[in-house]
């Protein structure tokens, strides 16, 4: 089984403390590939700096919609100067987040808007966050690539099945994590199981979001086996044949990845 993480943190706290290790349990479990995601401008360099150092390792560069109040100047430019190193495979995470609202919806879109300009701009696919916010989401969605077409994904998803089916029309992927596999997840394990193999990748939101049976746990790369196994059970499909197909959708979408 060969897999890749879509979407992990590998610099947060109590992952950044044994990188290495975590690593290492990564590889062992079959992982040949992890996005590691940038939230923060102020973290970009150490995202950065662990994709230079391993050659599995790939990084992102944006602002979380939570932080987007802290970072009002991270604008196209910037993020398009970034996104030149070529470690750096992904533009995000961003987009809508009217859960906890840490940071203004305006500023929220405005950030939003800029990071799809600068994914039109590079080429580079964008990784989108949204919570409590989908019919936004798909607004600015549909408005900017009424301005030039860019790839992305939906991480994380665990929105309605209607906002799947608008999602993958839009040519969006949509990535699953370690969340299919709770007790209470009923609603997106329907959804997961029509999804089309083509457009599906899977992740581990590493250091949350910790699948059965680890939950409760500090998530890590290596538990993305965890989730590939439960979502494969769950559609009927053979293991290593779902994982390989997150893997090929993987460096399709983050085509850095796959030179």
């Amino acid at each position: 089984m060969k897999l890749a993480d879509s979407h992990c943190h590998l610099n947060y706290k109590g992952l950044i403390e044994q990188q290495q290790e975590v690593l290492a349990r990564a590889r062992s479990t079959g992982v040949v590939a992890m996005l590691n995601i940038a939230t923060r401008e102020n973290e970009w360099d150490a995202v950065i700096a662990t994709a230079e150092r391993e050659p599995d390792v790939w990084a992102t560069v944006g602002i979380h919609p939570n932080e987007a109040d802290r970072y009002p100047d991270v604008d196209t430019r910037r993020l398009v100067e970034r996104a030149a190193h070529p470690r750096v495979a992904g533009i995000g995470e961003t987009g809508l987040d009217y859960y906890y609202e840490h940071s203004d919806r305006e500023r929220q879109q405005t950030s939003f808007r800029a990071h799809l300009a600068a994914c039109r701009e590079t080429g580079l696919p964008v990784v989108v966050h949204t919570r409590d916010a989908e019919d936004d989401t798909l607004a600015i969605l549909r408005d900017e690539l009424g301005k030039g077409a860019f790839p992305g994904v939906i991480h994380c998803f665990t929105g309605t099945a209607d906002f799947a089916r608008q999602a993958l029309a839009l040519g969006f992927y949509i990535s699953i994590s370690g969340i299919v596999t709770f007790k209470n997840a009923r609603d997106l394990q329907d959804t997961a199981r029509w999804l089309p193999r083509e457009r599906l990748l899977v992740e581990t939101d590493a250091p949350f979001l910790a699948p059965v049976p680890h939950r409760g746990k500090l998530g890590e790369p290596a538990y993305v086996a965890d989730t590939c196994r439960f979502l494969a059970e769950l559609r009927g499909e053979d293991g290593d044949a779902l994982a390989e197909a997150t893997r090929a959708n993987f460096h399709a979408l983050f085509a850095k990845t796959a030179a």
